[in-house]
C-alpha cells in the first residue's frame, strides 16, 4: 500500500466559504488542498473567481456531502 493520495477538484468556492468547507473537512480528516489565485489572475480571468479546493479522491462523495451541508448554514 502506498500513502500518496490522489485528489479530485471538489469545486471552486468565495474564500470565505472555502474557508468553512475547509474546516469542515479537516474535522472529519478529509485529505484536502487548495489554490487561491492571486489579484492578477482574478481581474484577468474571470473563471479565477475563488478559492478551488481539491480532496482525496476516494473520498469525493463525503466531501461533496460535508460541502453542500457547510454552505446551508
Amino acid at each position: 500500500m502506498t500513502d500518496r493520495v490522489r485528489t479530485v477538484e471538489l469545486g471552486q468556492f468565495e474564500d470565505e466559504r472555502a474557508e468553512v468547507v475547509a474546516q469542515r473537512l479537516e474535522d472529519v480528516g478529509i485529505v484536502w488542498w487548495s489554490k487561491t489565485s492571486g489579484r492578477l489572475a482574478r481581474t484577468l480571468f474571470a473563471g479565477d473567481w475563488g478559492t478551488r479546493i481539491f480532496v482525496d479522491r476516494s473520498r469525493l462523495e463525503e466531501a461533496q456531502r460535508i460541502a453542500a451541508e457547510a454552505l446551508e448554514g
